[in-house]
C-alpha cells in the first residue's frame, strides 16, 4: 500500500508518539477507516473512496491525507501540503498573540473639594489614558466631614464624565465604596486603534519634521553683538 509522501506514520511508532498526536488529526497511514469522503486540494469534491486510493492519490499529487471531519460516515479527508498547513496556522495564532491588547486600568484619585487646576491636571491626566485606550478608575476620596456629602464626590464624577465624553464613557457609574466613591470610564476607541492612531501621527511628524540644522549653517549664523 503506497504511504503519503510527506508525513507517513513509522510502523514502530511509540505510545509517546502517539501521544503526542492526541490534539492534531490523523493523516496518511494513522487514518485507519476502510473508506472517506474525499475533498481533493482545492476543496472540490471527490467522493466516497476507498482509504488506500486515497492514500495513492496524496502519493501521487505529493501532499498528505488528513482526516478533518473524523465523526462524519465516513470521515472526511482532504488532500493538503499538512507541513504548510500547519505553519500557516500557527503564524496566524501568532500573529492573533501578537495584535491582542491587555486591558490596563489607570486610577486617577480626587478630592471632592479639588480646586481648578488641579481638577484641570487631573483630567488631562485621564484624557491621556483615554486616547491610549486604556480605562480610567475614577476615585473620590472623602475624609472627616466630607464623608456626610458624598453628593459632592457624584456631582464631580458627573462633571468629569462630561468633560470627557468625547473620548470616554461611564462603564461602570459612580458608587460609594466605605470612604471613596469609585466610577470607571472606558474608552471610545479600542487600545489597537488607540495605538495604530499613534504610529501614523508619528509618521506624519517625522515626515514633516524639519531637518536638524546641518554643522555649516551653524556656522553661517551671524554672530551675536
Amino acid at each position: 500500500m503506497p504511504r503519503g509522501p510527506r508525513h507517513a506514520a513509522s510502523a514502530g511508532s511509540s505510545p509517546t508518539s502517539k501521544e503526542s498526536h492526541i490534539s492534531e488529526p490523523r493523516i496518511n497511514d494513522r487514518i485507519r477507516v476502510p473508506e472517506v469522503r474525499l475533498v481533493g486540494p482545492n476543496g472540490e469534491q471527490v467522493g466516497i473512496v476507498r482509504v488506500e486510493d486515497a492514500l495513492r492519490l496524496a502519493a501521487e499529487a505529493d501532499l498528505d491525507l488528513v482526516e478533518v471531519a473524523p465523526m462524519a460516515k465516513p470521515p472526511v479527508a482532504k488532500l493538503m501540503d499538512y507541513g504548510k498547513f500547519k505553519y500557516e496556522a500557527a503564524m496566524k495564532a501568532r500573529e492573533a498573540r501578537k495584535n491582542q491588547v491587555n486591558t490596563v486600568i489607570k486610577e486617577i484619585k480626587l478630592r471632592p473639594k479639588i480646586d481648578a487646576h488641579d481638577y484641570g491636571t487631573k483630567k488631562g491626566h485621564v484624557e491621556r489614558f483615554l486616547k491610549a485606550g486604556d480605562k480610567v478608575k475614577v476615585t473620590i476620596m472623602f475624609r472627616g466631614r466630607e464623608q456626610s456629602r458624598p453628593e459632592l464626590g457624584f456631582r464631580l464624577l458627573q462633571k468629569l464624565a462630561t468633560d470627557i465624553a468625547e473620548l470616554g464613557f461611564v462603564e461602570s457609574a459612580p458608587k460609594q465604596d466605605g470612604r471613596n466613591m469609585v466610577m470607571v470610564i472606558g474608552p471610545t476607541k479600542k487600545k489597537s486603534e488607540a495605538r495604530a492612531e499613534q504610529r501614523r501621527r508619528q509618521a506624519e511628524h517625522d515626515v514633516d519634521a524639519p531637518e536638524a540644522q546641518t554643522p555649516d549653517s551653524v556656522q553661517d549664523a551671524p554672530e551675536a553683538s
